[in-house]
């Protein structure tokens, strides 16, 4: 499947090429209904079922945005994640995460962060990218298993959040991207809350972070 990547902007500097979603789809048509009810501000809100939507296709969007958001995000700072930098894939001196996919690689490897995030990106544009698992056609139903596929791409999608809070905020903030940074994160945790999505366990990395984004909302 070919990717086209409008070099002109900022998508450039995504870490792996976009994921689009058709123009003219009913995906395309949720995407923007989200994208619209962001902009009001009202984010626990935004991220819940429109009303006659299906569920399954409702988190397959929003599942490609943040994929497309954590790709920018990662992308901005990649040239401060490196093997000496970051010779393993951690989230503070406390947690540290070891790859393995099940298919090619079984037995969980240590890597480092930009191998192990390289390995993760390109995990879930494989997921993404098969119409077996993420059907882009109208009337192609979603398989049985795709919540539990879902859950293990967003589970996976936040310990890059969880790495680039812990060991490169400082360059987040050099770079002016915090805003960017936290509005992003507060979409995605609120998104996983509001359809139980990840384990609290795998979100305790960046659990105080998380209590004070709700704390403000309610």
């Amino acid at each position: 499947m070919s990717h086209i990547t409008d070099f002109g902007s900022r998508s450039s500097k995504t870490f792996k090429p976009k994921k689009n979603i058709p123009e003219g789809s009913h995906q395309y048509e949720l995407l923007k209904h989200a994208e619209a009810t962001l902009g009001s501000g009202n984010l626990r809100q935004a991220v819940m079922l429109p009303e006659g939507e299906e569920l399954n296709e409702w988190i397959a969007v929003n599942t490609v945005d943040f994929f497309n958001q954590i790709n920018m995000l990662y992308g901005t700072i990649t040239e401060f994640c490196t093997e000496t930098s970051c010779s393993v894939m951690s989230a503070g001196p406390r947690y540290e995460y070891h790859w393995a996919d099940g298919t090619n690689i079984k037995k969980p490897i240590k890597c480092s962060a930009p191998k192990y995030i390289d390995y993760l990106m390109t995990w879930v544009q494989d997921q993404l990218d098969d119409e077996t698992l993420f059907p882009s056609k109208i009337g192609v139903p979603f398989p049985k298993n795709f919540m539990s596929v879902a859950k293990t791409i967003l589970k996976r999608l936040f310990r890059v959040y969880a790495h680039i809070y812990h060991q490169h905020f400082d360059s987040v903030m050099q770079l002016q991207e915090e805003a960017h940074l936290n509005t992003s994160f507060k979409h995605f945790i609120f998104f996983v809350q509001e359809f139980n999505l990840i384990d609290r366990r795998e979100l305790a990395p960046l659990q105080d972070l998380i209590e004070k984004l709700g704390s403000k909302d309610r």
